[in-house]
């Protein structure tokens, strides 16, 4: 078997979950409620997840979907641990984190990498000084959330980069706020995600900026996952793949052409701005269908990848119960291959 398609589908979960009849049955007897959790607001980041929505892919599946702003992507992790949610979006390192602390804990898995890499990325001034080398942060202050992917991976990375994790003054600052106290000069750069910077660049010329990219350090991050209760995988299986397919026909079709999806988060959300949301897909389009999805489709991951991040992050976090990749994933309700593949 190919190492790239580890933890292919069992055949008879298989044979269950590609039933054509499975939404007609559900839907004979009424739509399954399921509760999925973004990692952070309304934005074209997550526009396929209310393209499904508003396109009644969800419906036709079977599911009644509702989709809830969230907290963060570490955040999302606790929604589905503690059962307040079936689903989530949240990061993968994250989650690696999670179940070293947690080993007799297996509530939560990855059932499709939506990132297929992470887009972690410091973006600092220019005029402050801040450059492409990641050292020139050095004596910098830093804007960053308390509960934020990028902050936390920073020491993985100062790591890799033989740097002082401490190089640099962090400033503990809302998402919220984050762009304006960069504006004002309060602080020299900020963590984001990258794609989550195209507010700050409608009001600053984005060549004035530094944008440092934590992948192009040649760590290979997976971001953020599609996470699913194990009560859930264990116990409607059909259901798990059921929400994949309808979310993975609105992410092809998105990548394709993200108007239709812009339309389905501005009826959400009718202030949104459409044409930074346009951009800021842009960003996130190269992050979400990245080089593998080529080969591998999109949704799955490679297993040498995901154990180099294990150690990573374990021994960065010095983590006494690296998880396996078993513990961390189950793709076994991903869509075909077919249906995965996407035009990059």
């Amino acid at each position: 078997m190919n190492r790239r398609h580890f933890l292919a589908a069992i055949p008879a979960l298989a044979a269950v979950v590609s039933l054509p009849g499975l939404a007609r049955a559900q839907s004979a007897v009424g739509l399954m409620p399921l509760r999925f959790s973004l990692d952070y607001r309304v934005t074209s980041q997550t526009s396929p997840f209310f393209l499904a929505q508003s396109k009644g892919y969800y419906r036709d599946e079977g599911l009644d979907v509702t989709i809830d702003v969230g907290a963060g992507s570490v955040a999302s992790i606790t929604r589905v641990a503690t059962g307040a949610y079936d689903l989530a979006l949240g990061d993968l390192s994250s989650l690696i984190e999670f179940q070293a602390k947690n080993p007799n804990s297996n509530a939560v898995k990855a059932v499709y990498q939506y990132y297929n890499r992470a887009p972690f990325a410091i973006i600092g001034r220019k005029d402050r000084g801040v450059t492409q080398d990641f050292a020139s942060l050095a004596g910098k202050k830093v804007a960053g959330a308390a509960v934020e992917s990028t902050r936390r991976m920073w020491p993985l990375v100062a790591s890799h980069l033989r740097l002082d994790p401490d190089l640099f003054e962090w400033v503990t600052t809302d998402f919220a706020v984050r762009d304006n106290v960069l504006l004002r000069g309060d602080v020299d750069a900020a963590t984001y995600f990258h794609d989550s910077a195209a507010s700050l660049f409608a009001r600053m010329p984005q060549k004035e900026f530094s944008v440092l990219r934590y992948n192009d350090t040649g760590l290979d991050l997976y971001g953020n996952a599609i996470l699913a209760s194990q009560s859930l995988i264990s116990k409607r299986p059909q259901v798990v793949a059921a929400f994949l397919r309808a979310t993975n026909r609105a992410l092809r079709e998105t990548i394709s052409d993200v108007s239709p999806a812009l339309a389905a988060i501005s009826a959400r959300d009718p202030i949104i701005n459409v044409e930074m949301e346009r951009a800021r897909w842009q960003i996130a389009r190269g992050y979400i269908a990245a080089a593998d999805t080529r080969a591998d489709g999109l949704g799955n991951v490679r297993r040498d990848l995901v154990e180099r991040q294990v150690a990573a992050v374990s021994t960065t976090f010095k983590l006494d119960r690296p998880p396996k990749v078993k513990d961390l994933f189950d793709l076994s309700m991903l869509p075909t291959v077919a249906e995965r593949k996407v035009r990059i």
